[in-house]
């Protein structure tokens, strides 16, 4: 299959499901396309994290996402591929280990520390997005309800996950305090 068939250069795409059947032809613009591509810049994202991390359980962890976000975009352009809500039990159940081991938070946390915690961090605000986005899309669409609930605790894990990280080496987290008024 060629890469580029020049069928899209009037702003137009197929979606196709996991079988690779075109479904159909959609605007670049559409609500539908929005979804999908904030879901790919999560997953090539993550990708970019998974480069740069040494962590073999964080490599698994982003593996595991990386997957189960391939399932959702597939999902999201009309496949009938399930998706268990055990995907969302299982990162609850993550966090809920994670907050027993990190020192327990009463300010929100400034991004940074470890390359790889600023790394999880911004993929946390691409979680947000494609959160968004595919919220956006369920105003219109039937959207998965067990999609919608994993993507709001997936940003949740990756924010533990940057915690974990720099907490592994021995940086603690900056917290901000605002200011009061004067």
């Amino acid at each position: 299959m060629a890469i580029y068939t020049k069928k899209g250069d009037k702003g137009e795409t197929s979606m196709y499901d996991a079988s690779g059947a075109q479904r159909a032809r959609v605007s670049k613009s559409s609500l539908k396309v929005e979804a999908l591509g904030a879901i790919d810049e999560l997953n090539s994202f993550l990708g970019v994290v998974k480069t740069f991390a040494e962590d073999k359980e964080l490599i698994a962890d982003i593996a595991r996402i990386q997957v189960n976000l391939l399932t959702i975009g597939s999902i999201t352009a009309g496949s009938k591929l399930g998706f268990s809500a055990l995907e969302t039990k299982n990162l609850e159940k993550q966090i809920d280990n994670l907050e027993g081991t990190l020192p327990v938070l009463k300010n929100f946390v400034i991004p940074g520390g470890s390359k790889t915690a600023g790394l999880l961090q911004f993929a946390r605000s691409l979680s947000r997005r494609a959160e968004r986005r595919v919220v956006s899309l369920s105003q219109y669409e039937k959207v998965r309800p067990q999609i919608l609930e994993y993507l709001n605790r997936l940003s949740d894990f990756l924010f533990m996950l940057a915690r974990e990280q720099n907490h592994k080496n021995g940086i603690a987290d900056e917290v901000w305090v605002g200011k009061k008024k004067r």
